[in-house]
Order: structure tokens, then C-alpha cells, then sequence
């Protein structure tokens, strides 16, 4: 492996709790999903991550059973990224990331965004409530870098 850690090599090692793009919060039992199918897309919601530590819209809608593409924009000077999840898994990850700076993300439930860039994730939202998302980089999500998906039945 090179100097950079990747997700896959912390989840081997047990070094924290699966994605939770994978399993429902063990803890919570809060079920915010799977990968979604690309070709079974509804729609496209584009959320630009900014520099002043906010994401653009940070409240979302979708229904129970939609499949949607997030495209994280960051037009800023400095990496973001974007990553689903329940909020105590949000603050989990970020603490996670304090302690291994520079660490690689590599699950569906999550988009590394460098500046100028653009990534997106393809997400069903199975089970009616709220999905949180949040900037796990060290400072960003205790900045205020924090949404929610509001999945509704209807």
C-alpha cells in the first residue's frame, strides 16, 4: 500500500464501523440505504460544498424508493467531500478522521470532492425519515458542514 490510507485498509484492520452505506447503524438501527442502480436514476440533485463550510442546498427531499444522483460541486479553494449517513456515524467517521489525516475514501456513500472538481454519488433512499450528510475532514463538519436528506413516503 502507498503512504495513503484508505477506508477498506481501517475497515480490515477493524479500525472503525463498516460504511454505513453498507449496513444499517448497528448502534441506531438507522437504515439510510443502498447504492443505487445508474440506469434506475430519477433524478439529479447537484449540492455545491463551499469553502465557507456550508453545503448548498443543505435540505433535501426525495421519496421512499428514489433513486437520485448527487453531484457534489466544490468551487472552493480547499477539498470537501460528502458523505451520507445517521448523524452519530457522521460524527464517528469525523473522528475517525482526526486521528488518520489523509485517509482515501472508497464507499458508495461517500464523494471526495477537490477543488474544482465534481463527483457524484448514486443513491436509493429505502426507509421513510432522515439521512444525514455531512463533511467528515477534520474541522468541517464541527464548522457547521452538515444537511439532511428528508425521505418521504409520498
Amino acid at each position: 500500500m502507498t503512504g495513503k490510507r484508505t477506508l477498506a485498509a481501517f475497515i480490515a484492520a477493524g479500525a472503525m464501523l463498516a460504511p454505513a452505506a453498507i449496513l444499517a447503524d448497528a448502534g441506531h438501527g438507522v437504515d439510510i440505504g443502498n447504492p443505487g442502480d445508474p440506469k434506475q436514476v430519477a433524478r439529479t440533485i447537484e449540492i455545491v460544498s463551499g469553502d465557507d463550510f456550508r453545503y448548498r442546498p443543505s435540505q433535501i427531499a426525495v421519496k421512499r424508493g428514489e433513486t437520485v444522483r448527487l453531484v457534489v460541486k466544490n468551487p472552493g479553494r480547499i477539498d470537501h467531500e460528502l458523505v451520507l449517513g445517521s448523524m452519530d456515524d457522521l460524527k464517528a467517521h469525523a473522528q475517525m478522521m482526526r486521528k488518520h489525516p489523509g485517509m482515501e475514501h472508497d464507499a458508495p456513500n461517500q464523494a471526495m470532492v477537490r477543488p474544482g472538481e465534481a463527483r457524484a454519488i448514486v443513491w436509493q433512499f429505502t426507509r421513510a425519515g432522515t439521512v444525514g450528510f455531512a463533511c467528515t475532514i477534520p474541522g468541517h463538519l464541527e464548522a457547521g458542514m452538515v444537511g439532511e436528506v428528508q425521505v418521504r413516503t409520498r
